[in-house]
This record gives C-alpha cells, sequence and structure tokens, in this order.
C-alpha cells in the first residue's frame, strides 16, 4: 500500500493570518446542495475547472472536499491556502453549525505533496509561532468554535491523518489505511500530529503509530478510538453528513459550550478546578438562553423518552 505523497511541510501561507481561538457564545433528510466558497463571501459560486478545494451548502451544515484526486489529494500549498480559508469562513459564518471536511476521488489526503517538496527552491520559510500564522497545511491550528466532522476514505496518511485528527469525530471507511507514513521520508510532524493523537487514543498507541509509521485499518483505528464510525465503503461522507445534520439540530448555544469546555479541560486547563470553573462559567448563561426555554418545551411533550425531534 506504499504511496508517493504523504507528508506535509511548506512555506508560509497567508502574511497576516493569526491563529486564535474561538470561543462560543435517528437518520436525517439531506436538504438540497449548494455551491458555497469564502472567495465569494459564502455566495453560492460554480465549481471551477482544477478548483483544489469545492465547499457546498447543505442547509446549516457545509462540506469541503480535498479536491486533488489525481495526486490522491495531496495538498499542495495552494490547496492549504483554500483549505484554511473554507474552514475559518464556515466558522464565522452564523448560519453554519457542522462542516464535513472529506477527500474527492476515493482518498481522504495523501499528506504533503512530496513532489512539490521536493522541488523546492530556497529555505522554507515556515511560521514557527503558532499564534502567527497558519500550519504547513493551512488550517492546522485553528481551534474552531463549531464541529468538524471527517469522511474518511482510502488513505489518511502523515499530514492527511493530522487533517483527520483536526476533526470533532472521524466517519471511516472500512478499506480505510491511516498511519503516520511520513515517518519513512524523515519528514516531521508539524500540523498537530505529535499533540492530537496522545489526547485521541493515548500516548501509548500515538507512539505505536508515530515511531513505526505503519498502516493501521478502520477496525484498528476503531479499536483506538480514533475512529468514531465504521461505515462500508463509499457512505463515509453520507454517513458524516447525516450525524452532521443530527448535531445541527440540537440548541447550538448549549452544544458549543459543552463542545468549548470539554476543549479547554483536555487542551487548555491548569487543573480540575481551573476545569470546572471554565465549564459553569460558560455553561450558565445557557440556563436562560435555551436550557429554560426547552424546558418548557419538554412539559409539553417534546423529546421525552429519550426520543430526538
Amino acid at each position: 500500500m506504499a504511496l508517493r505523497q504523504f507528508c506535509k511541510l511548506t512555506p508560509v501561507l497567508g502574511a497576516n493570518y493569526r491563529s486564535k481561538t474561538f470561543k462560543p457564545p435517528g437518520k436525517t433528510t439531506l436538504l438540497a446542495v449548494k455551491s458555497y466558497g469564502a472567495a465569494n463571501g459564502g455566495k453560492d459560486t460554480g465549481v471551477a475547472a482544477g478548483q483544489t478545494v469545492v465547499s457546498e451548502r447543505r442547509g446549516s451544515v457545509v462540506t469541503v472536499a480535498i479536491n486533488r484526486p489525481e495526486m490522491r489529494n495531496a495538498v499542495n500549498q495552494e490547496m492549504a491556502r483554500h483549505l484554511l480559508k473554507e474552514l475559518l469562513a464556515f466558522d464565522s459564518d452564523p448560519d453554519l453549525n457542522v462542516a464535513v471536511l472529506h477527500g474527492k476521488g476515493g482518498n481522504f489526503c495523501a499528506g504533503y505533496d512530496l513532489k512539490e517538496l521536493a522541488n523546492h527552491t530556497g529555505p522554507l520559510k515556515l511560521e514557527q509561532d503558532v499564534t502567527k500564522g497558519p500550519g504547513p497545511l493551512g488550517p492546522s491550528r485553528l481551534q474552531l468554535s463549531k464541529p468538524l466532522i471527517a469522511a474518511v476514505s482510502g488513505f489518511a496518511v502523515a499530514g492527511g491523518l493530522e487533517l483527520a485528527a483536526l476533526a470533532d469525530l472521524r466517519v471511516v471507511e472500512e478499506s480505510a489505511v491511516m498511519g503516520v507514513f511520513c515517518r519513512r521520508f524523515g519528514v516531521p510532524l508539524l500540523d498537530g500530529g505529535t499533540v492530537r493523537l496522545p489526547h485521541l487514543i493515548g500516548l501509548s498507541r500515538a507512539l505505536d503509530l508515530i515511531l513505526t509509521g505503519r498502516p493501521i485499518g478502520a477496525q484498528e483505528a476503531l479499536a483506538f478510538g480514533l475512529a468514531n464510525r465504521v461505515v462500508p465503503d463509499g457512505q463515509a461522507l453520507q454517513a458524516a453528513l447525516e450525524l452532521a445534520e443530527q448535531i445541527s439540530s440540537f440548541p447550538q448555544q448549549c452544544l458549543r459550550a459543552d463542545r468549548s469546555s470539554a476543549m479547554y479541560s483536555c487542551y487548555d486547563a491548569a487543573s480540575f478546578t481551573q476545569a470546572m470553573q471554565f465549564e459553569i462559567d460558560h455553561g450558565m448563561p445557557v440556563i436562560s438562553a435555551e436550557s429554560i426555554p426547552w424546558a418548557k418545551k419538554f412539559t409539553t411533550g417534546v423529546g421525552r423518552g429519550g426520543k430526538f425531534f
């Protein structure tokens, strides 16, 4: 299962970008698809030939597709810039609740385009201050305020694995392959792989992947906790969209407050007490805004018996 495009490194992407933490204030029927582009201010737009990132809006859900199938969706500099723009546009759009990241043509992402790296002339210029610039793959340093789901098919390796780890949830097809394939070429993980993987699956399992570079399949990824759902081949995007629309149907202020608290306790809190304080400080405003109105709906029969609405 050898690939030629496994990993990532890239010159500076976007001089004026500043990474920041964004803070929040059963089966579904999929909505009509509309093209969506950050470059057009979120307006409907057609898909241009050669477009490396393609976004489509489905109600309150947006799909962001990595679109270099001839290169197994390996990321080049242009794609990295577009990925960053699209996810920033999603996070700032009040009408969007969930994003789904996927790859076109049967693969999620094979990492950074090594052909581009091999042909690079001059010294690489990477922003080492993670608060002042994007990651080599574009959006990898973002802390989104809203859920991101990865629909994983084919190869999600090296930088592609790091992009999958950026997501809150991963829906993985049965034949998918994941791994730190850049291990064999001496290219380090620079897009959060050494940070997110230990938090997602534990240090021991993360080191198993990071040190060996070995491939793992969907079932082992599920056992590790790297995959949240395993679905038949060809169904990851559909399953991820159904999951996204279910999540989007819930009261969003409460959902984002809980999500933000979980992220804070995992990555930023210095102590249990600090994490608990963050939880109640950010949860209390939700009581009057959403909890009381929805409690009144519950008394009329909405959502009783564990039913989803």
